[in-house]
């Protein structure tokens, strides 16, 4: 585990590049990760991305309860807290509002069908979560149908949710969601969106698993009811 002071330069420097890349804008997104077994570092609320330092990094109890820092913690705790509780593999979650994404949601297209090779690899499926109202105690309650199984998910016209091991591993699922949800923007305007055949998936888990790389994605046979 990284000590608190790589943690706080890992998030700011994350935040740095949500903000730059346009997940986010204006006081938007917020990310944290486990500083120990009862702590969790996180952003504070009401500051831009752009302008996070890991001097302004506040530390919260697994209650969501502030132990130090000046500001408070990010209106959105309840949902990264409901991360932590459900998975201990998980260190770092990414909460963001990244435009493609997030105009799926609005559309009501989905992201849960196999179209990427890389995508489904990584993820299995791309799920979208409930609508649930921000900041309130709903989205803990939505995310926790999901979390046991998925690693990255949609949040119906309220962005992205994104965890990993570490902080970029979170991060870097966030750039993986929107350049997929870009690709099925692009493909929608073409007027065609073609998914992976269950005879693809095959070759495709086989093939990985002649490298050694075990699939997220469900063999053929198996069905999901996540959209």
């Amino acid at each position: 585990m990284p000590s608190e002071e790589e943690l706080r330069k890992e998030i700011a420097a994350v935040c740095r590049r949500i903000y730059a890349k346009g997940f986010v804008a204006a006081n938007d997104g917020n990310v944290s990760a486990r500083l120990d077994a009862g702590r969790i570092l996180m952003t504070p609320s009401g500051m831009s991305k752009g302008d996070v330092t890991p001097e302004c990094l506040v530390v919260c109890d697994l209650a969501g309860n502030k132990l130090s820092g000046d500001g408070k913690p990010t209106s959105e705790v309840l949902l990264h807290l409901a991360v932590y509780e459900a998975r201990s593999n998980l260190n770092a979650v990414v909460h963001a509002h990244p435009p493609y994404a997030t105009a799926l949601t609005v559309a009501g297209v989905s992201l849960a069908e196999p179209v990427l090779p890389e995508v489904a690899v990584t993820f299995g499926k791309i799920p979208t979560a409930e609508y649930a109202t921000p900041a309130s105690p709903e989205g803990p309650e939505v995310i926790r149908k999901l979390i046991g199984r998925f690693d990255a998910m949609l949040l119906d016209r309220h962005g992205t949710l994104t965890a990993g091991r570490t902080v970029w591993e979170a991060y870097f699922r966030l750039e993986k969601v929107e350049h997929a949800a870009q690709v099925v923007f692009l493909a929608h305007q073409l007027g065609q969106v073609r998914t992976l055949t269950p005879d693809e998936i095959t070759r495709l888990v086989a093939a990985l698993k002649r490298h050694g790389i075990t699939a997220k994605i469900a063999e053929p046979t198996e069905t999901e009811d996540d959209g």
